[in-house]
């Protein structure tokens, strides 16, 4: 069989939230590079596969994303399956754009495979729909982590006209929140911090624009964070009342 790499979207962490397609991609796979942030319980779902971490963490020694490539057409064109599995979406600021061109450059077949992307996922398990006649007609998500990628985004953006989203940006809270107040956006405005959303760790603050910076969160450091700022974040208390079954990995039935 000729080698080809699959670039799937993990989905925020909850095993049941894969596509049907991620799924099956797993279970055939011979080689699976992942994210530091996969669960346990989905790598579980290729037991046959060689599997290694290349994930990068910051402040943590990390896979270059030149070697990631490499180990990707290796793989490939030795005729493995290749699952490249990458947390949430693989084109929602994950780099699956660049392996995809690495792949094309070096005449590797692959294909995409989406997952739900943490940027609407975490707010929905955190009560928070992004989009809500009346309040918010459309929303923006923006990589927090370095000010020189989000800060003109933050102060193009007319105050109280969309839903901000912001993913990796629990280190800029507060330079985030003085540019939004700076730009006009009301200091009441609701936010939110959802943590580890989809896994057993989640957790969630609500409060304050003002109080953004000084939210007391816990494990900042360990875990993946999303911030939500805009008027929708109000609805959570009425949003996320209903609470559905948790299922291992073990119990899902996708069918051959």
């Amino acid at each position: 069989m000729p080698g080809f790499v699959s670039l799937v979207g993990a989905g925020p962490g909850d095993p049941e939230l894969l596509t049907i397609k991620a799924f099956r991609r797993l279970q055939n796979a011979d080689l699976v590079l992942y994210d530091a942030l996969v669960e346990a319980e989905i790598l579980s779902i290729a037991p046959a596969a060689q599997r290694f971490c290349v994930g990068k963490r910051a402040g943590h020694k990390s896979v270059s994303q030149p070697t990631i490539e490499g180990l990707l057409i290796r793989g490939a064109k030795t005729g493995k399956q290749v699952v490249r599995l990458k947390c949430g979406d693989p084109f929602v600021l994950g780099r699956g754009g660049e392996e995809a061109l690495a792949l094309q450059k070096a005449g590797v077949p692959f294909e995409i495979i989406p997952g739900l992307t943490s940027a609407t996922a975490a707010p929905a398990l955190a009560g928070v729909p992004v989009t809500h006649r009346g309040l918010s007609s459309g929303f923006v998500v923006i990589s927090g982590h370095a000010e020189s990628a989000y800060g003109r985004i933050l102060d193009s953006i007319t105050p109280d006209s969309l839903t901000i989203i912001l993913l990796m940006g629990l280190a800029s809270r507060k330079t985030i929140q003085s540019r939004l107040i700076k730009s006009g956006w009301n200091c009441c405005t609701h936010t939110a911090i959802v943590l580890a959303a989809g896994t057993k760790d989640q957790y969630s603050w609500y409060g304050r624009l003002d109080n953004l910076a000084t939210a007391n969160i816990p494990h900042e450091r360990h875990l993946p964070g999303t911030i939500i700022i805009g008027d929708v974040v109000g609805l959570h208390s009425k949003t996320s009342n209903i609470k559905s079954p948790q299922l291992t990995a073990s119990a899902i039935a996708f069918g051959s």
